[in-house]
């Protein structure tokens, strides 16, 4: 399909000229004044329009601003026969791409609109990529409806608009880059850079250098000046994953970022100022490294203006059946082969299991029950036995087996959940039994208080009502 193009001028000949000029490589539309312009803007879409400045009745110049305020906007020129600098001037101040003085260099005039065009479809191809990132990062895509997660959700929509630094806290592979990229798109910054940089990934001196930048010549190898992610993301946000890695020296140079949002560049002595938003995260304690001696006191104050806290996954499991369905559907498509069936059984145990990986884990899951089972059934005797061994795996109150007995039925850690052992010699008890007496147990040893049996089970309250809905023969358990 041919580029269109509409030519706006009151001369006849002028018209007639252009269009035998352009209409091999372009499809051409005339008008002879404002108005018809502004019906032809109405009825057609058109990628160009091409305008004389002085003609009678309404200006070129309201051509310009109807075009503009379409919503699929061409690009716009000027032509005038009075080469007048000010009527140039206002016309780009409008937002014409350019202008020509008449007659008419036609040379000129096609460098223009090909330039022009190719202006025009970089704009929406830009457009595009932003909608696809504010579909992909936007709050609306994070999935789950579980109340630490609605409630992280609300944070996020209350902080994002602001100018505050956030501090993102939560083991491993729970997400806090989705929520970081979260808070950039939904955030007056969406249409500047977000800049991701993984702080343990890189040595103390690559990191300075990746963050601050570098002149030529400030250490060997420096051959020229180097841009820093910091300047990269002016205009933008800036997301330092794992910050509890960096050293000393670097926390001294992002502390001076904080307190007067300039940087210099390593080997140089130019302040820069800019204009960054800043996101950390870590999955360490920074007030107990605060408290060690690792971590700047007053570091730490100016990343804590906002904190969130990411749940694990096994404090929201009531997401964990609509996340399964989302990432086995993903990487069916990936794959182009149909997602695997979750029996029932199956999916009982994986929404039992305590994913240590959080999401990281689920997603690998995921990926490799499409690629194993390629549409087919999954039981739950055909998931691995760490998935099986329900509740075997804990969070920081203590490991599997610690403080335990050698014998059949149940076990607690102190501090941590109900911990499952083997049952008697020769039973065979399925998931849900084997569940059920977990529950059983826990309700027993704290005298039906859920809110303890919850604990001890590694479980939510929720999620913990949900079941004795399911097995009501427990509540009575005191």
């Amino acid at each position: 399909m041919l580029p269109s193009v509409l030519i706006v001028d009151d001369e006849k000949h002028t018209r007639e000229g252009l269009r035998q000029a352009l209409e091999d490589d372009y499809d051409v539309s005339l008008a002879a004044n404002a108005d018809e312009a502004f019906n032809l803007l109405e009825a057609e879409t058109f990628d160009a329009v091409l305008t004389d400045l002085r003609m009678p009745g309404k200006s070129g110049l309201k051509v310009i601003d109807r075009a503009l305020a379409l919503p699929n906007r061409p690009a716009v020129i000027m032509m005038t026969a009075y080469g007048s600098v000010d009527s140039a001037v206002d016309a780009m101040k409008r937002g014409a791409v350019d202008f020509l003085t008449k007659p008419v260099n036609l040379e000129r005039l096609e460098v223009l609109l090909q330039r022009a065009l190719k202006t025009k479809t970089l704009e929406v191809e830009v457009n595009q990529l932003h909608e696809r990132l504010d579909e992909k990062f936007s709050i609306q895509g994070i999935i789950g409806h579980s109340v630490p997660l609605t409630d992280l959700i609300d944070k996020v929509r209350l902080v994002a608009p602001s100018r505050a630094t956030i501090l993102i806290e939560g083991e491993s592979g729970t997400g806090k880059e989705l929520i970081a990229q979260a808070l950039h798109q939904s955030g007056a910054r969406s249409r500047g850079p977000f800049v991701a940089v993984h702080c343990a990934a890189l040595s103390e001196n690559l990191l300075e250098s990746e963050l601050f930048g570098h002149e030529r010549g400030a250490f060997t190898g420096a051959v020229e000046r180097r841009t820093g992610r910091f300047e990269s993301a002016d205009g933008g946000t800036l997301f330092l994953d794992e910050i509890g890695e960096i050293t000393a020296s670097t926390q001294v140079k992002l502390l001076r970022f904080l307190e007067t949002r300039m940087i210099e560049r390593v080997g140089g002595s130019k302040p820069i100022q800019l204009d960054v938003r800043l996101v950390a995260a870590t999955n360490r304690n920074l007030e107990r490294m605060v408290a060690e001696g690792k971590f700047r006191e007053d570091l730490f104050f100016r990343l804590n203006v906002v904190r969130l806290l990411m749940p694990t996954l096994r404090d929201r499991a009531d997401d964990i059946p609509l996340l399964l369905a989302h990432y086995l559907k993903f990487f069916a498509k990936e794959n182009g082969t149909p997602p695997p069936n979750l029996e029932a059984g199956a999916l009982r145990t994986l929404c039992a299991y305590r994913w240590p990986g959080n999401i990281r884990e689920l997603r690998n899951f995921c990926e490799n029950a499409v690629v194993m089972h390629r549409g087919g059934r999954v039981t739950e005797y055909d998931l691995d036995p760490r998935y099986r061994a329900i509740g075997t795996l804990v969070g920081e109150g203590g490991r599997a087996g610690e403080g335990g007995n050698s014998g059949g039925g149940a076990t607690f850690s102190p501090g941590g959940p109900l911990l499952a052992l083997p049952g008697p010699p020769g039973a065979s008890l399925s998931v849900e039994e084997n569940e059920k007496r977990l529950l059983r147990e826990a309700l027993h040893k704290t005298r039906g208080n859920r809110t303890k049996a919850a604990q001890l089970m590694g479980l939510s309250r929720r999620t913990l009502h949900r079941k004795l809905a399911q097995w009501p023969e427990l509540d009575t358990v005191d």
